[in-house]
């Protein structure tokens, strides 16, 4: 247990690491600042039409965590988040929690049925949008306000339940408990989850026909089948909380909410308070956590220069090895998402690495599990910055989408001829929102970095040591989201 909880800035033997830190920190700065121009995704605005020039951002980004870094050492000495509770509030009533079920089985099959009857048109059929807007930027956004909401309309979970319910009806109140077939190995961790996620980022980035609504309906076919087996075989909760990628994801960002829903119960909580109980020491999940970051930094990074560069003498080596047009395009791809996971997780590895030379008599393996959950609100400060501009875009479509899902020119509730309006937020204000949240992720991090490391050391002068090396992770990562941000493709 922490003995003291002085801190470190009165401490004359910390000046000098906190001078080496404060330097690391803007030598990372003025390389995020002076990256060449880069991707440009999803809409984002280009760096001409900006508000303020990039490098006063890129600055000031790096000063509100630099000052942030220096407020936690002076005002947070004890362990807040870590040791935070929630407080039940209600129950959600059975045949609600039955309803949220039923209909999100509705809406896959409605997804389903569209992408294979549909139009192949992507942007007239409701499928495409529904999977990659509403689904995967949705679901996440609406998680970090609302909880686990997925849980309560997660398609294969709900059959699963029902199905559980059915068979314990048949074999009466008086049968054993059911149990599962088989022992979910735990070396396996989250390490399916981790595939799941990583193929669904080369899904959406990498292979060619990922609009094709067909192509989607089969997938989600086979990934619902594949996980009602899986249930079926390890238990509902084991398998879901292990091996689908959906339910790991969204639960993850879940954890930053300030609502907590499970069982039918609603309670409330600090905000990111849920975090710091996640079982991080799991197999893959500090995998996963790179992946999260790894793939929104490839799909910023794809457009790029900096990309194109590297990308070129790749593309020219497999063309002179015989393959044709599009599997060099998807193989030069695929080395580059696998790239940008494995140096998301090198530079936390690093920064783990920095952490061990405090003391503690630490692994970098268990600093690395230990802080793994602090990457949780950086994954999602990049996944709203990115894709903020499509979730606010393109999900008007839906309201006209769901008038007319396989795009045959129906009309089921007058909103066919609905249409985007491009105007409801300025470039101006999508880019404070976007440097907004990649700010706020950091803080977040940090926040969460700090409370952990209060628990981890014997004092507080050691805790705030430890976390010099996290202040140059998080000033690196939100260099580099800046970067992707503002960068334009030339």
């Amino acid at each position: 247990m922490p003995r003291s909880r002085s801190t470190s800035l009165s401490d004359p033997r910390s000046a000098p690491r906190a001078r080496t830190c404060l330097a690391l920190a803007a030598a990372l700065l003025l390389i995020g600042a002076a990256l060449p121009a880069g991707a440009q995704a999803h809409g984002l605005v280009g760096r001409t039409d900006l508000p303020i020039p990039q490098w006063l951002f890129a600055w000031v980004a790096a000063v509100v965590l630099i000052v942030s870094f220096a407020a936690l050492s002076l005002l947070w000495p004890q362990p807040r988040l870590e040791r935070a509770g929630a407080t039940r509030r209600f129950a959600v009533p059975l045949a609600l929690r039955v309803l949220a079920g039923a209909l999100g089985v509705a809406a896959f099959a409605v997804v389903v049925y569209a992408g294979l009857a549909g139009t192949e048109v992507a942007t007239a059929n409701l499928a495409p949008t529904a999977i990659y807007v509403l689904v995967w930027v949705g679901v996440p956004v609406v998680s970090v306000v609302f909880g686990d909401v997925w849980r309560a309309v997660d398609p294969w979970f709900a059959v699963a339940r029902a199905g559980r319910w059915a068979l314990r009806a048949v074999r009466g109140a008086d049968a054993p408990p059911l149990r599962p077939r088989l022992t979910y190995p735990e070396r396996l961790g989250r390490w399916p989850a981790v595939l799941v996620v990583a193929g669904f980022g080369w899904l959406e980035l990498v292979y060619v026909d990922r609009d094709v609504p067909s192509t989607l309906a089969v997938l989600a076919l086979v990934y619902a089948l594949v996980q009602l087996v899986g249930m079926g075989l390890f238990g509902i909760e084991r398998w879901r909380s292990r091996a689908d990628g959906f339910a790991v994801l969204f639960e993850l960002f879940s954890r930053i909410a300030p609502l907590e829903l499970r069982d039918g119960q609603v309670a409330t909580r600090p905000l990111l308070s849920g975090l710091p109980k996640l079982d991080a020491a799991v197999p893959g999940t500090v995998a996963l956590t790179a992946v999260m970051i790894g793939t929104t930094t490839f799909d910023g990074a794809s457009n790029g220069e900096l990309w194109t560069s590297i990308a070129e003498p790749l593309q020219d080596l497999f063309g002179d090895l015989g393959f044709g047009v599009t599997v060099t395009a998807e193989l030069t791809a695929t080395i580059g998402l696998l790239g940008a996971i494995v140096l998301v997780g090198a530079f936390y590895r690093m920064g783990v690495a920095g952490m061990r030379t405090v003391g503690g008599d630490h692994s970098t393996g268990e600093l690395a599990q230990r802080f793994a959950h602090t990457l949780v609100p950086i994954a999602f400060g990049y996944l709203l910055a990115h894709y903020f501009s499509l979730l606010v875009f393109q999900g008007q479509s839906l309201a006209y989408l769901v008038s007319d899902p396989l795009g045959d020119g129906s009309d089921l509730f007058g909103t066919a001829t609905a249409t985007v309006d491009y105007t409801v937020l300025s470039a101006a204000a999508i880019w404070y929102v976007q440097v907004a949240a990649l700010v706020a992720g950091h803080v977040a991090g940090l926040m969460l970095a700090h409370d952990r490391a209060l628990t981890l050391y014997r004092d507080a002068r050691e805790a705030v040591r430890s976390q010099y090396w996290m202040l140059v992770v998080m000033v690196g990562f939100t260099c580099l989201g800046l970067w992707l941000l503002s960068a334009v493709s030339t």
